[in-house]
């Protein structure tokens, strides 16, 4: 089917292998889940079994040992054919992961970051451990969190508000971004504390058009007290940085990969309809919709293995972002912001149209598509950049006006 998508990796082939081997057992799910609006446990009880959940702990530490983003971007959209919210789920998960098992790796064996990053990293390859995390707030930016952590001789105070924390029904932990204000400056840091901590109060409010399974819940944080070593600034409060701009495009790229799995999934839906309809041979009109949706399809897997690509060789020639330049980092980004788009608006379009082959059936809430439609239209707003501002920003990069902010 149109341009597949293939691992690069030895390790991301083991990944998409278990992964594959989940997408039936959640398409058999998703349908009661999306309707009880909750996320389903067994879901996450299959990635942390099948290994997907540890995809990027280090085989020292149990996991498969993934790095390729390119790869992890291929995971997301497999799993998304079976379920899309358990895919971006995860996917925040495995965000959260990456960086433990990056600063694993990069922290000297036996010193306090080396250590919590391991006593995580084999919590979650026993399937003791998921993460959760998120950079929404209400009314701000990714580059301007409201939510603040305050200095204490106990540790850091935490106090504020985040909402679509995905998959947070399930978590033990949750990862986020935070305002940190010291002697030396103001920051966006980020921060990784237990559920169970006191004061972290889940708010059970999600209710949405889609990714109803998806457990994206507001999450409040009320005085909660965590250790001076969890937090870690990255950049200044209310700028672009190198390390924030490669952050976020790291994190987010997978996402996008979600989008991609939905619409392969409608297009498989529809071609498959087509082929046991005795007049779907006769009809142009059919054919010529097959088409723009192979197409369309194409177009959008083409774009992501070549963001995924780009990714994978910006971390060789960076040592992992670590000596990026801030233009680089903003060049990075733009091709991010591209291939959000490209790959948001040709899945909206994909689904609309395998609806559109599937007449009144497609309607019905009992017919696959009709969540898919749903589903798919979560893309777009997912920051940053949402369609508003996506291109007025890729402009500016294209000119060599790197924003600030």
């Amino acid at each position: 089917m149109s341009y597949n998508i293939v691992p690069t990796t030895p390790a991301g082939e083991r990944v998409i292998v278990a992964a594959s081997g989940l997408i039936e057992p959640f398409r058999a799910r998703a349908d009661a889940a999306d309707r009880a609006n909750k996320i389903c446990a067994e879901n996450y009880t299959d990635m942390q079994r099948s290994g997907v959940a540890a995809a990027f702990v280090p085989e020292e530490l149990g996991g498969f040992g993934l790095r390729s983003m390119h790869d992890w971007i291929l995971t997301i959209a497999t799993l998304a054919k079976g379920d899309g919210s358990a895919a971006i789920a995860i996917s925040m998960h495995l965000s959260a992961t990456r960086g433990l098992a990056a600063l694993f790796r990069n922290s000297e064996p036996g010193s306090p970051p080396y250590l919590r990053a391991q006593s995580i990293l084999e919590a979650v390859a026993k399937g003791e451990a998921l993460i959760c995390s998120t950079t929404t707030e209400r009314g701000t930016d990714n580059l301007h969190p409201l939510s603040e952590a305050v200095w204490s001789e106990a540790g850091w105070v935490l106090n504020g508000a985040k909402h679509f924390v995905t998959m947070s029904p399930l978590a033990t932990h949750v990862a986020t971004n935070v305002r940190m204000r010291n002697a030396d400056g103001d920051y966006i840091a980020n921060v990784l504390l237990p559920m169970s901590t006191e004061g972290v109060q889940p708010q059970g409010d999600w209710d949405a058009l889609g990714m109803r399974a998806s457990g994206s819940q507001s999450v409040t944080f009320e005085n909660c007290l965590v250790p001076h070593d969890a937090l870690r600034a990255i950049g200044p409060w209310g700028q672009w940085s190198t390390p924030v701009l490669v952050a976020r495009t790291l994190a987010n790229v997978p996402l996008v990969g979600a989008f991609l799995g939905i619409a392969e999934a409608a297009f498989q839906y529809a071609l498959d309809a087509q082929k046991v309809d005795k007049n779907a041979v006769s009809r142009p009109g059919v054919h010529n919709a097959l088409a723009e949706m192979e197409i369309s399809l194409a177009t959008a897997q083409c774009i992501l293995a070549r963001i995924g690509t780009r990714l994978d060789d910006f971390m060789t020639e960076t040592d992992g972002g670590a000596i990026a330049a801030y233009e680089q980092s903003h060049e990075l980004m733009k091709d991010y912001q591209s291939a959000k788009w490209v790959v948001n608006r040709h899945a909206i379009d994909i689904v609309g149209q395998a609806m559109d082959l599937s007449g009144g059936g497609g309607f019905m809430a009992r017919n696959p598509l009709s969540r898919l439609y749903r589903d798919v239209r979560a893309g777009p707003f997912m920051q940053p950049y949402s369609p508003i501002d996506a291109r007025g920003y890729m402009g500016k990069v294209l000119l060599g006006a790197y924003p600030d902010a």
